[in-house]
Order: structure tokens, then C-alpha cells, then sequence
């Protein structure tokens, strides 16, 4: 019987489940409550959302704020942290020959880190399907409700 995957959760799909009023909660609420759901964080996911949630014009919280929501949501079922073990070049290797722009360079990253450790990446980029090409199993697709 295949291992059930662990989902890595990128920025956006963070602050869309962190943020009722995003135009993706609904969906990304939906599917985070998936019995059994086995999912993980990594230090550079955390980093994004507070930068997004402490900057005036998209969040204005503290650091403390987002950083008490963030521990609260790690208490959540299924929970685990993903260590970063290797560098951007290392992670975006297997697909770098269709990088193309600056706006892709956290993204790389992230599905970078899912494809090395064998993990499925979550976002509602629909670009990364592309970016993954051959990888596409390690992205899931989740699309607005």
C-alpha cells in the first residue's frame, strides 16, 4: 500500500487558510480538513506569511500576532516541519530550463523543496503545474470554490 503524501503548503494557500475573508479560505478550509490529512511547513512559508500579515497595506498585525496564529495552526492534526536541507540551485535543478522571471523564485523554491524530499506541493498557481512539468505529481492544483 503507497504512503499517503505529506502536502507541503505554500505562502498563499497559508494566508488563504489563515484569512477568512480570502476569496480561496472556502476551499482551502475544505480540503485542510481532509481525515487523516498529513501536512507540513517550512521555515521559508512561515517567513512569507509574516511578511505578508505584518505589512501595512495587506495584514497590519504584529509580529506577535501572526506569529501566536502561526504556532496555533501548527498545533493542528497532522502537522510537521520541513527542514530546508539544500540550496535554490540544488531544489530548482530539475526544472530550471523553465524558470523564465523574478516572480517565480519563491515558487522554485518551494516546489524545489516538495519534488527533494517527496512531498506534494499545495497552491492556486495553476503556473505550477507548468513549472513542475514531468514533477507535476508533487502539486496539487487547489482551485476557488
Amino acid at each position: 500500500m503507497a504512503e499517503a503524501p505529506v502536502y507541503l503548503l505554500d505562502v498563499n494557500a497559508v494566508i488563504a487558510l489563515l484569512d477568512e475573508a480570502h476569496i480561496h479560505h472556502q476551499a482551502v478550509e475544505e480540503w485542510f480538513d481532509t481525515p487523516g490529512l498529513e501536512w507540513a511547513l517550512c521555515a521559508f512559508t512561515e517567513a512569507g506569511v509574516l511578511r505578508f500579515f505584518t505589512r501595512p497595506k495587506t495584514g497590519d498585525m504584529s509580529m506577535e500576532q501572526v506569529a501566536e496564529m502561526l504556532e496555533r495552526l501548527k498545533e493542528q492534526p497532522g502537522y510537521r516541519h520541513q527542514p530546508i536541507e539544500a540550496d535554490w540551485q540544488t531544489l530548482t535543478r530539475p526544472f530550471i530550463k523553465r524558470l523564465f522571471g523574478h516572480n517565480q523564485v519563491t515558487d522554485a523554491f518551494l516546489l524545489g523543496l516538495a519534488i527533494h524530499h517527496g512531498l506534494v506541493l499545495v497552491t492556486f498557481d495553476g503556473g505550477m503545474l507548468h513549472l513542475a512539468g514531468e514533477h507535476s505529481k508533487h502539486v496539487l492544483h487547489l482551485e476557488a470554490k
